[in-house]
Order: C-alpha cells, then structure tokens, then sequence
C-alpha cells in the first residue's frame, strides 16, 4: 500500500512539474533544442528591407534619363532627390515612436505603401515639382520610416545579446537589395526607359507589404518568448501614447548633451560620403567619362557585395573593440579612399577602380554598428529614437551633397571638387569620433 501512494504521489508531482514546464514561454525551456524565434524576426527584416532598397536603388540612375528626357538641370534633379533624403532622415525618429505607439508591423506596411505609390506617380509627370512631390515626398515619407531606425527597434526588442552583429546584418541588407535591383534597374532604364524601372521599384514596395504582415511581430511577447539572451521573460510594454511629443522631448534632451553633437556630426558627414555622394553621382560622374550606365551601376552592385561583408564584421567588431576608435579608422580610410577616385575614373573598369570599390563596400555603412552602440551606450531607453535623430542628420549631409553635386557638376563640368571635400570632411569626422566621451550620458538628468 505504501509503495502505490508512494508511486501515486510521483506520478502527480510528474504531472505538476510537466503542468508548470507547459505554462512556461517557449523560449524559457533550458532542454529546447529549437532556434529562437527572434533570428526569424531578424530574418524577416531583412528580407523586407532587401525589398524596399529598390527605391534607393534608383535615384543615381534617374539623372541622365531625366536630364535628356526633360531638360531638367542636374541641380533641379539633385533638388528632388535631396528632398527624399532629407525626409528619409526627418521622417526616420517618428518613425520610431510611432511603432511604439502602433507596433512594427502597421507603421512598416503603410511605409512601403506609400513608397509604392510616390513610384509609379513618377511615370504620369511632366514637370519638375511632380518629381519633387511623388519622388521627393511621398518616396522621402516612406523610405524614412523604413529607414535604420526600424532595424534599431526589431534589434532592441528581440535581442539582449549579439546586438551589434543583428545591427550590422540588417544594415546589410540594404546594401544586398542594392546588389539585387541595381543590375535589374540598369538594364530596364537602358532597354526600356526610365518609367518602367519605377514601376519595378513600387511593385517591389507592394509585394513586400503582405510578407510583412503576416509574417513580422512587434513583441517577443507576443508569441510567449523572452527577447534573445535575456534572463528573463519581458512582458509587452503598453502602447506608448503621444509619439511626436516624445520624439521631440527625447531631441531636446539629448540636444544638451555634447556627444549628440559629436554623433550627428560624424553620421551627417557618413551620409555626405555614401547616399548624397557616391549613390547618387558615382554613376553620372563614371558616365561622364566615357563608361556606361550598365557598367557603373554594376560596379555600385559591386559595392553592395561588399558592404555586406563590411558590415556584418564591423558588427562583431563593435561587440568587441571599442567603437569610437573603430569609427576613426573607418573615417580616416574612406576620406582617404575619395581623394584616389578623381584618378581612378575611366572609360572602362579597371584593376585600381575595382580595388576602390570593393574597399568602399567594406566601408560603405560599416559606421552605422558602432554609432548605434554609442547611442546605446550614451541613451539608455531613448536610444532608439536619438538614433532615429542621428540618422536624420546622416540624411541632411547626404541631401546637402546630392543638391550641391549636381550644382558644383553643372558650374564647373565635373565632380572634382566634391570628391576632394568629401575626402577632407571624412578626414574631420575622424577627429570627431576620438573625442566622444566614454562616460554614459544619463540623458533623464540633462534637463536638470
């Protein structure tokens, strides 16, 4: 009798200990041998900023074409794209807020809707403000609320550990949705012109939006899992009311502390140096040379091999090395890089320009990894949205550059003088990253 309620006794306490390893989240299981849901979050991610670099894509290729087709200046066209880089920036801190008052999933789903839209209005215009309005707000507005600010929010929310490695593959995968549809949109402005190529950039937008929808989730919480590396499980935080007073609060605040200055600094002139320079005149500026479209917008797919590689290794560097050394370098190497390029310009690809290229792709935003951990490190909980505010100033550095390109190109008949300001303020930014003070910033006691 005493060993059957002895045995009694252990089958219930089996029974309770299974009862309460079932009530436990998934990820909370130490025997769970299966991959944690957050790496196919990251992956969806990725994929969907792989479909949205279409629209980023495009601009550097729209130059000439329109330039012929309506006699537009270079600068005038400059004018529009400026105006969608600016707003990529501007729009990207709200951007942030808003997934936190309205989730992920919403604020990216209409994002790539707009963008769709803003593209195939561009086929219906005949005049430069209806390149502005379409391709400069409305792709500007959407582009900017898909901007790194959406990768800062999915790596804060599903991952305590390996932060910097999710940061630099999802930084990536803009630069691999450039290597996918540079080549594709080359080819169509070549052959057929440049309106279906952006009818490609919105119906690539659209086929996005269901991927999204169906398949991101806002909240490790959501699907009963704790955020990847955490001790603990974290409940879902309730929607966060008031996002524009927010975004703006957390601005004020970390407008009065030194290095915002100092990061903004550095990112508006990484911006200068990528999006407003090289993405947008690399390929006007070969083709004044003597080498066709095909062949450098090939060489900028080229690049974005290569900034895959650079980024995801400045990721696992930024986990290991201290960041503001690793942006110095980064800096330093790219201004020294553009003084090179002048030279290195060329009717046909050679061995010199090939080494640029695939040095420039490791470089390329290779700078975005330690930037994101210096806002981390400098702004706690707010760090997404300071990002978010950083970023818009990589965005005005890159839409200064993008008017003033197309302008110094239409004054004095090439992009010399560009390239070597362009070279010298890298130089500058360097200098600006060694100075960033190492003790965190409490960001709450600024207003004190």
């Amino acid at each position: 009798m005493t060993q059957t309620t002895e045995a009694a006794e252990a089958a219930g306490a089996i029974e309770a200990t299974e009862a309460v390893e079932e009530s436990r989240p998934r990820s909370n299981r130490s025997s769970d041998p299966r991959i944690h849901r957050a790496w196919f979050v990251a992956a969806v991610a990725f994929v969907t900023i792989i479909g949205a670099a279409a629209f980023r894509s495009l601009p550097g290729l729209l130059i000439d074409p329109l330039n012929h087709d309506f006699h537009w200046s270079r600068g005038t066209i400059g004018a529009a794209v400026s105006i969608n880089l600016a707003l990529y920036g501007l729009t990207a801190p709200f951007a942030a807020a808003l997934m936190d008052r309205f989730g992920i999933r919403r604020v990216v789903a209409v994002a790539l809707t707009v963008i769709a839209v803003g593209s195939g209005l561009t086929v219906w215009m005949t005049a430069a403000w209806q390149l502005m309005l379409c391709w400069g707000l409305l792709v500007g507005l959407g582009s900017g609320s898909m901007a790194l600010a959406f990768a800062a929010t999915v790596t804060n929310r599903w991952f305590t550990e390996r932060k910097g490695l999710v940061t630099g593959i999802l930084t990536a995968a803009s630069a691999s949705g450039q290597l996918i549809f540079l080549p594709l949109l080359s080819w169509i402005v070549t052959e057929h012109g440049w309106r279906p190529a952006s009818v490609t950039v919105s119906l690539a937008a659209l086929a996005v939006v269901p991927f999204v929808w169906l398949l991101l989730r806002d909240h490790p919480a959501d699907v009963g899992v704790k955020p990847y590396g955490a001790p603990e499980f974290v409940p879902k935080p309730a929607p966060v009311t008031g996002a524009a007073r927010r975004t703006v609060t957390v601005l004020f605040k970390a407008v009065r502390t030194g290095p915002f200055w100092l990061l903004a600094g550095t990112f508006a002139i990484c911006g200068a140096s990528t999006n407003g320079l090289i993405q947008t005149h690399f390929v006007p500026a070969a083709h004044d040379h003597g080498m066709p479209i095909t062949a450098a917008a090939s060489l900028l797919a080229v690049i974005g091999v290569f900034d895959v590689v650079g980024t995801v290794a400045s990721g696992w560097f930024t986990d290991r090395f201290e960041p503001r050394r690793l942006l110095a370098v980064y800096y330093a190497l790219r201004g020294i890089s553009l003084l090179f390029l002048p030279m290195l310009l060329q009717s046909t690809v050679h061995p010199p320009m090939i080494f640029f290229i695939v040095f420039y792709g490791l470089d390329w935003v290779a700078t975005v990894p330690p930037t994101l951990a210096l806002c981390r490190e400098q702004y706690g909980e707010d760090s997404a949205i300071v990002f978010g505010w950083v970023l818009a100033s990589h965005q005005v550095g890159a839409a200064l550059v993008a008017f003033l390109g197309g302008v110094a190109r239409d004054v004095f008949g090439s992009y010399n003088v560009v390239w070597y300001s362009a070279g010298a303020l890298c130089a500058v930014a360097a200098l600006m990253a060694l100075v960033i003070r190492r003790r965190p910033v409490r960001v709450a006691a600024a207003l004190a």
